[in-house]
């Protein structure tokens, strides 16, 4: 009896060994099970993100080991419309000439000046304001940052090097400016587009001889 009873004993602690073994398995396999549920999910939604950071903030493709960008749509040829944003706190009315643009630089006087004149190679101090033709937008303007700025004529666009000169100071002038004497095909994205023409009141604050 006694022999059996030990017999049973020992049954019993194979058994509850057997138990606690086979739950300790089962607990291990629960684990794992859930690390690669949360692996999965995590590898989706980072998929999730590439792709809608892809789609939504960058215009850039990709073909192959070729990187590029698409480029901004040409004014050549698109009528001037009128000024389309509110002027800046001082900024003169820009008339800008509806309809065909320029192919030639317009100089036109709206304020004479009775101060010095301009020569082609000074330094100038002046007041401005730039709206592009096609869209009627302003993309510059001394006026918005409060204060003139100052430059010599042979180190700006060719249409300032040949639209200011002979002005004086306190004068206003309107500029038209083709593309050819401007930014030309290459534009200065996004304000001004590629073969963009310009509409510019310049006034003369001050003027040094070069």
């Amino acid at each position: 009896m006694a022999a059996t009873k030990r017999d049973r004993q020992k049954a019993l602690r194979q058994a509850r060994l057997a138990r606690e073994a086979a739950q300790a398995k089962a607990a291990a396999q629960r684990r794992r099970a859930v690390r690669l549920v949360v692996g999965v999910l995590a590898v989706a939604a980072l998929v999730a993100f590439i792709t809608t950071r892809g789609g939504k903030s960058s215009d850039i493709t990709t073909t192959g080991s070729t990187t590029t960008v698409p480029e901004a749509s040409s004014a050549a040829g698109q009528p001037c419309v009128p000024i389309a944003d509110p002027l800046p706190a001082g900024a003169p009315a820009v008339p800008v000439k509806v309809g065909p643009p320029p192919t030639q630089l317009v100089k036109e006087d709206l304020k004479e000046g009775t101060g010095a004149t301009v020569g082609a190679k000074d330094t100038v101090t002046v007041n401005y304001i730039g709206v592009s033709c096609s869209t009627g937008k302003i993309f510059d303007s001394s006026y918005s940052r409060g204060q003139p700025a100052t430059f010599g004529l042979t180190g700006v666009i060719k249409g300032w090097t040949d639209g200011i000169p002979g002005m004086k100071v306190g004068g206003q002038r309107l500029l038209g400016i083709p593309p050819d004497q401007g930014y030309g095909a290459q534009g200065s994205p996004p304000d001004i587009l590629p073969d963009e023409t310009l509409w510019f009141v310049v006034e003369i604050v001050d003027t040094k001889a070069g």
